[in-house]
């Protein structure tokens, strides 16, 4: 019996052992882990942004069955028909960023230029795909500001518009719509004879100004008061020793000066035109060439939601009224090589629109201010009735 007892007692001081040395070792190795990741490359450390870009593409149904695993009322935010997911593929998803139903996701990755491809279009317009996306260009600012040749033909009025509509109503003396550039020497192939980059279809006085400009007096012809600034942002970057890629936060100052001088805006166009080519920036319609308008949402604006539901109605309009004029609106841009917010923050009504591409004229693009202004005072004044009953 003895001999019993001393055996349970060794078997214990074993086992306490085991255990404290499994204690001891457990805490060096996080010391050791801690060292090592505090000493090695800043380049290759975890960072909060390692954490969002693995989680980022996963599944939010995969969050909600977690905490439901918890607290089954998170599983009552699930949609009727949703899945468990695969714990595989979830695994497979974070340790790799492959999404195992979308090719996309391994080839963006191994192919150079693909991984712009690698998002979701809200709404695509005719002839829209993840080939003609959207495109930025970031020339530099030297390049941008260099004087180039340009012409316009004498023929075209600046001033040429749409006959007014009859017994428009109108905002009378408050500018309820804010109009500007930032990308504002954004310019056209067709009127630079001297140029054949589309990178560098840049002019200081032929630009997408020009056409915020039309935009402005179509609106005015609707009866919608709106104010067009014609802050010169090219300047601003070269003053501020900033470069092209820092447009936006070049113009943003300016932009909040406004909104807080005028508190009757009540909608934001930033104008750009695209860096596409003219077979996904034109469109025919009754005879007359168009270039087609495209809605940019800036997808790291935590509200962009608001974007999205306003540029939706208004594609909605441009199908029925101008079908194939507009080309959809287009993913959220986020993440390296974009801004990614585009000043959409600043105000719960920001758009950002793509007005034709490089290769479009002005006589097109002249064309699509005026359509736009037309569908845009259709949605303005169906709205103003809703608020008024």
């Amino acid at each position: 019996m003895v001999g019993f007892t001393n055996n349970v007692n060794k078997q214990k001081a074993f086992l306490l052992v085991k255990k404290s040395a499994l204690y001891v070792v457990s805490v060096l190795l996080l010391f050791v882990l801690i060292g090592l990741f505090t000493t090695i490359s800043p380049a290759l450390r975890f960072s909060s942004n390692t954490l969002t870009n693995w989680t980022s593409e996963i599944e939010s149904s995969t969050f909600l069955y977690l905490l439901g695993m918890e607290n089954r009322v998170f599983l009552e935010g699930l949609p009727p028909d949703s899945e468990i997911p695969k714990i595989t593929s979830t695994i497979f998803q974070i340790a790799t960023s492959i999404k195992p139903d979308d090719p996309r996701s391994l080839l963006g990755s191994e192919l150079p230029g693909l991984s712009i491809y690698d998002s979701e279009i809200y709404i695509a317009g005719e002839g829209t795909n993840y080939t003609n996306l959207p495109v930025e260009s970031s020339p530099p600012l030297e390049e941008v500001l260099k004087d180039r040749e340009a012409i316009v033909d004498e023929g075209l009025d600046n001033d040429e518009s749409n006959e007014e509509p009859g017994n428009s109503p109108s905002t009378g003396e408050k500018d309820v719509v804010y109009i500007y550039n930032t990308h504002n020497y954004e310019s056209f192939l067709p009127h630079l004879p001297e140029e054949t980059d589309p990178n560098l279809a840049q002019h200081n006085e032929v630009n997408i100004t020009m056409v915020s400009d039309h935009f402005s007096k179509a609106l005015d012809k609707h009866g919608i008061g709106n104010k067009l600034d014609k802050t010169d942002t090219m300047k601003l970057l070269d003053q501020k020793g900033m470069e092209y890629w820092q447009s936006y936060d070049a113009i943003r100052n300016n932009v909040q000066e406004v909104f807080a001088s005028n508190k009757d805006i009540r909608y934001v166009f930033d104008i750009h035109r695209d860096s596409v080519r003219g077979d996904a920036t034109t469109k025919t319609i009754n005879g007359q060439s168009y270039a087609k308008i495209a809605f940019v949402i800036g997808g790291e604006n935590k509200n962009y939601e608001k974007n999205v539901e306003i540029a939706s109605k208004l594609h909605k309009i441009m199908q029925k009224k101008y079908p194939g004029l507009s080309r959809g609106v287009l993913p959220p841009k986020k993440g390296p090589g974009t801004d990614g917010v585009f000043n959409q923050d600043l105000h719960e009504n920001a758009l950002t629109v793509e007005i034709g591409g490089v290769d479009n004229n002005l006589e097109e693009l002249y064309r699509s201010a005026e359509a736009l202004a037309d569908i845009f005072s259709e949605y303005y004044w169906d709205a103003e009735k809703v608020s008024v009953e």
